[in-house]
């Protein structure tokens, strides 16, 4: 069954915006010339160009200067469509918790040598900023400051890569494996980990850094099963 016709010019112009024929900033060609070359109504032309805005692949403005625009990147934006595909797989028989954790290995242990060499001041800042009071001992926030603290790493790496993977990958690593019970002193752990990751960063320390977040990494696989 063919896909309608919306759908068919949304992938021609979606393969044009990510094989780079079509470059951020650059303008597509207005509507009644989509219309002309593809062979289409102006309102199918019109559901194409929502339905790419809405995977914030392109931007339109309106007025004299508007029109459609393929959009600049965004870590934040792309990390969204990700989310979507981490959540179903986190929740499916085809991966499980240490699958996400294999992954968590695999990108935050270089991650955290890269983020020593690379962090700024600011980066620090937001890292300290993303410390948390383990004697609070409530899931969600502790959950949401432990991945706070994550995507603060990833950031200071300087590549939006390890943000735009890290962001959804910490969103969907954890689910009902850690609300079945923890350690008591669990958080406390956690809290340890990420001051001690802190340190090393701070100090440029590259080899300890990615040292701890293994470390880190070893303690959550062993504590969590």
């Amino acid at each position: 069954m063919r896909p309608p016709a919306y759908q068919q010019l949304a992938d021609e112009l979606r393969a044009d915006i990510t094989s780079g024929r079509l470059q951020p900033g650059e303008r597509l060609p207005p509507e009644p010339e989509l219309c002309v070359k593809i062979g289409v109504s102006r309102s199918t032309v019109r559901e194409a160009l929502r339905l790419l805005a809405s995977q914030h692949l392109i931007v339109t403005t309106r007025g004299v200067t508007g029109g459609s625009f393929v959009a600049h990147p965004d870590a934040e934006h792309l990390a969204d469509a990700l989310s979507t595909g981490f959540a179903l797989l986190s929740h499916s028989a085809v991966t499980g918790f240490a699958d996400l954790l294999e992954l968590r290995r695999a990108l935050e242990v270089p991650a955290a040598g890269l983020a020593a060499l690379r962090r700024t001041e600011d980066h620090l800042i937001e890292l300290r900023g993303a410390l948390f009071d383990p004697a609070i001992d409530e899931f969600d926030t502790m959950m949401a400051a432990h991945a706070a603290f994550h995507r603060a790493v990833a950031k200071a790496t300087g590549n939006p890569l390890f943000e735009l993977v890290g962001r959804p990958l910490y969103e969907a690593s954890y689910g009902e494996e850690l609300t079945g019970g923890l350690p008591g002193d669990y958080w406390n752990r956690i809290d340890a980990d990420h001051r001690m990751l802190l340190d090393c960063l701070t100090n440029g320390e590259a080899e300890g850094a990615s040292r701890a977040a293994g470390r880190h990494l070893d303690y959550i696989a062993e504590t969590v099963r």
